[in-house]
């Protein structure tokens, strides 16, 4: 390892880049199952890096920098997925019924500007709710319940009937997406839809830029993987490789009343609905951030998932942890600052530099001289009790007393 990553106390972070990369990922639409035009985009930004990468059947991206050993490998997660819509219903007065791709509020989408992804066109439109205009429904405008029925995209062009729909060639199944609308201020903040996860990204290429520009030689591979369903809960259930042992996964951390999560430093997340993250490499996050002096909070999100929850469902037995961006607003119109995003970069290459958590675990077995150990809590002023021996007791023939 080198010294010099070692004792530097803050990386000199690219922001120029990390707010470029940003910009350039918001401009692309990619609701879930439309991914494929800003997995393009990524796999360029790879290449013009120099990192080697592979595609999955479905898309996802499996990247790799090289480390001085393999066994036990490392993994960083993000995905490139976004919120959006699809056409439900072609509607008798040229409009469009919508359903939401991933977990949303209707009460976002009103007023979105979106693009509507036709077999063969890109139409333009805008989403309305039923009732759009005070001049005609009056009051009525602020009782109409917030729901998906209760919303309809109307396409930018002269269409009034179901037949000038077909005509047009959109039919039900189409994607939509919601144009991010950014904008980013001198004093670091971001506003845009889809910050969730498309800042994470930028955070994880910017931390690998740096990696490969700065001839880093890490102590282990390190695989960079960006899923494309983690919206609707599968991320990353198919992309793993079967020699890591452990994986960050960088997604946006909420900052609302009743939550501990930063919109400045890093947040590492404790829990989430799923249940806890692993105590191991949860708290080796928390000690980098304290050595490479790091602000950071810890908290828990309670309707919250992941990326690292869907790898463990498919079967993955690996320790798997949460690095957070802050985001005021998620899932609607959200907000971040790019000390956030930087703070996360640095959090990545400190981790990268370092060792694997427990580097004696090589393979998917092992043995108990091999496990962590965790400190003993004192129960009843007693702090730690010497073990018991196990001996196993030979069956005996002779019968007992109950028998």
């Amino acid at each position: 390892m080198q010294d010099n990553l070692v004792t530097r106390m803050k990386f000199e972070i690219d922001e120029d880049y990390l707010l470029s990369t940003l910009l350039t990922l918001l401009g692309i639409h990619s609701p879930t199952g439309y991914t494929d035009p800003v997995v393009r985009c990524v796999c360029q930004m790879l290449q013009d890096l120099d990192i080697e990468f592979e595609l999955t059947r479905r898309g996802a991206i499996r990247a790799t920098i090289p480390g001085d050993t393999r066994n036990p490998d490392r993994a960083v997660v993000t995905h490139l997925d976004t919120l959006g819509a699809m056409v439900k219903e072609l509607k008798p007065n040229g409009r469009l019924g919508i359903i939401p791709v991933g977990t949303w509020s209707a009460r976002f989408a009103e007023g979105g500007r979106v693009s509507v992804f036709t077999d063969d066109e890109i139409f333009r439109g805008q989403v309305l709710p039923l009732k759009a205009s005070g001049h005609t429904f009056n009051e009525d405008i602020d009782s109409q319940p917030i729901s998906w029925d209760n919303v309809e995209v109307r396409i930018d062009e002269p269409i009034d009937s179901i037949t000038g729909l077909i005509e047009k060639g959109i039919h039900v199944g189409d994607f939509i997406g919601f144009d991010a609308i950014a904008e980013h201020f001198p004093n670091g903040f971001i506003n845009a839809r889809h910050l969730d996860d498309k800042a994470g990204v930028a955070a994880v290429l910017t931390a690998a830029r740096y990696l490969v520009q700065n001839k880093v030689s890490l102590p282990g591979n390190l695989h960079l993987l960006f899923t494309i369903s983690e919206e609707v809960g599968s991320g990353a259930s198919a992309v793993l490789h079967g020699n890591v042992s452990e994986m960050i996964t960088v997604d946006n951390g909420t900052t609302a009343p009743g939550q501990a999560s930063l919109e400045f430093g890093v947040t590492i997340a404790m829990a989430d609905s799923t249940g806890p993250f692993d105590y191991h490499l949860t708290h080796q996050l928390i000690h980098l951030c304290q050595s490479f002096e790091i602000p950071f909070t810890r908290d828990i999100f309670r309707y919250y998932r992941c990326d690292s929850a869907s790898a463990l469902e498919a079967g993955n037995d690996i320790r798997t942890a949460l690095v957070a961006f802050g985001v005021d607003g998620s899932h609607g119109y959200e907000r971040t600052n790019l000390d956030s995003l930087t703070n996360v970069s640095r959090l990545l290459i400190a981790y990268s530099t370092n060792p694997p958590l427990y580097a004696s675990q090589k393979t998917a077995l092992s043995s108990l001289k091999s496990f962590p150990s965790t400190r003993n809590a004192e129960i009843d002023g007693i702090k730690e009790i010497a073990p018991h021996p196990i001996t196993q007791v030979p069956p005996s023939d002779e019968p007992s007393e109950k028998g």
